[in-house]
């Protein structure tokens, strides 16, 4: 399974704008799951992100197909122009560390 995880800012200004560009990519029939949220995380020194798009995929291919699917690209057409940053990362599961290493 294939795990992708992207975090996003905007201004305050486009907040409601991003997160509903962002919500398209839920009709999105690639994926097994795919979530969009808003980071809860706030203390007295930064909340350095406003959402999180989180997506589970079969495999490389359904990633790949997720990606070229129109719904994708009308979903990035409308937030690339009003979000400040992005950083995205995708991984295999499978291949994840899951108990301790020594």
């Amino acid at each position: 399974m294939i795990r992708h995880i992207v975090f996003f800012t905007a201004t305050s200004e486009n907040l409601e704008d991003v997160r509903a560009g962002l919500s398209m990519l839920t009709a999105n029939p690639h994926a097994s799951l795919l979530e969009i949220g808003t980071n809860v995380k706030t203390d007295q020194w930064d909340r350095e992100v406003d959402f999180v798009v989180y997506g589970e995929f079969e495999n490389e291919a359904a990633l790949a197909a997720y990606k070229a699917h129109p719904i994708y690209h009308k979903s990035t057409e409308t937030v690339r122009p009003l979000r400040e940053m992005r950083i995205a990362a995708d991984y295999d599961s499978d291949k994840a560390v899951k108990t301790p290493l020594r």
